[in-house]
């Protein structure tokens, strides 16, 4: 039976959002944040602009794409494009965890679009993407933040299609590979991989995108979602203007992260930093004879947002309450020791750990968690077995 362990992660950090900071952080990083400045001001501009430039420049995005900052985090700036796109033609959408299930309903029983197509999966699986017809506009989330799989590839995205392709990519942008070239709307926030603070977006828009958003709007928007104008599109948010007043201190903060990310070597070094974590994980669970990935295919395990299942015969024989309660004390367990933060699963989801594993984890501070969950787990068996 696991003794309570000796060390304890540096950094115990591992909320899936808003994430760790990056190594080394400290609010001295933030000493020359515009505070009591306008954002309007050249300076603030320019601090905006920067944000959008470095985030441009460092996923790789086409030149001809187009990247703004947008009010209400990552789910600000999907529902923004859902509003301004969706309803031009049928749309299918992907479901397989708590936030892409929200765009189903948003799209299904809010716009109360006449023609969408749900294509659904359980938590753990991914829809059968053979399925997609790509005549129509597709949403897609690009990893599960709360399901722990992810989208491995984009060889199912023809490079031809008539719809656009809206990606939520808020825990994939900067840790995981995204087509670019198969893609038209792209959605992320500064809370997830680079561990910004939350309340702003990004949006990054290819040219096909722009053309169906300067087309007519088929519902009226709130000034709060609306891109164009009528001119056309709202040039000023893609080089440095917001459509409501933005926190400098975060923006100094988002900044602070994107030129971290671009001192390591871009997003191939974020990219292997958050797989060694999950790579960390995966020798642990291998070994483990109570825990396993939410995710049953390897090639769809997210490297952020690793979601665990308890699979040891005493939890499973418990109620669904009692399920959640013995998550419950596990991850309180960890968290009165100061061992580790923030670890069970998202409320929706099925009861269970998610660790985060984004870049600005370090795979030494999950190295000295796990066995911590192994000796939480024997603690609570104490508890709730028969």
């Amino acid at each position: 039976m696991p003794q309570r362990p000796a060390r304890k992660p540096e950094r115990p950090f591992f909320s899936s959002g808003p994430c760790a900071k990056r190594p080394g952080w400290s609010l001295s990083a933030l000493d020359h944040a515009l505070l009591g400045r306008s954002h309007r001001a050249p300076e603030g501009r320019a601090r905006l602009r920067e944000v959008i430039d470095l985030s441009h420049r460092l996923l790789g995005l086409p030149k001809d794409w187009r990247v703004g900052i947008v009010p209400a985090s990552d789910t600000g700036a999907v529902e923004m494009i859902l509003w301004a796109l969706a309803g031009e033609r049928g749309v299918d959408v992907l479901s397989f965890e708590s936030f892409s299930g929200l765009w189903a309903q948003d799209l299904r029983d809010v716009l109360r679009l006449e023609d969408v197509r749900v294509l659904d999966a359980p938590y753990g699986e991914l829809p059968d993407l053979t399925k997609i017809d790509w005549s129509r506009d597709v949403v897609l989330t690009w990893n599960g933040t709360t399901s722990g799989v992810r989208i491995p590839n984009g060889d199912f995205i023809p490079a031809e299609r008539d719809g656009l392709a809206i990606c939520d990519a808020t825990s994939a942008a900067f840790a995981m590979d995204l087509p670019w070239d198969r893609l038209d709307v792209v959605t992320w926030s500064w809370q997830k991989v680079l561990g910004g603070e939350a309340a702003h977006g990004m949006v990054a828009l290819s040219p096909h995108a722009v053309a169906r958003l300067e087309q007519p709007s088929p519902r009226p928007l709130p000034k709060i979602f609306r891109l164009t104008n009528k001119k056309g599109l709202i040039e000023a948010i893609f080089q440095g203007d917001t459509i409501n007043t933005p926190s400098m201190l975060c923006v100094e903060d988002a900044l602070d992260g994107l030129r971290w990310a671009e001192s390591l070597g871009g997003v191939a070094a974020l990219q292997a930093r958050s797989q060694a974590n999950l790579e960390v994980v995966a020798r642990w669970v291998e070994q483990a004879d109570w825990v396993d990935f939410l995710a049953a295919t390897p090639e769809t395990r997210s490297s952020t947002a690793i979601c665990l299942k308890i699979v040891a015969p005493w939890f499973q024989a418990l109620s669904a309450e009692d399920q959640a309660r013995g998550v419950k004390k596990i991850a309180g367990l960890v968290a009165a020791e100061g061992a580790g933060y923030d670890l069970a699963s998202y409320r929706d989801a099925p009861p269970g750990l998610r660790i985060w594993g984004g870049a600005t984890v370090e795979a030494s501070d999950i190295e000295a968690l796990l066995p911590w969950l192994d000796w939480a787990h024997d603690e609570a068996k104490k508890e709730f077995a028969a």
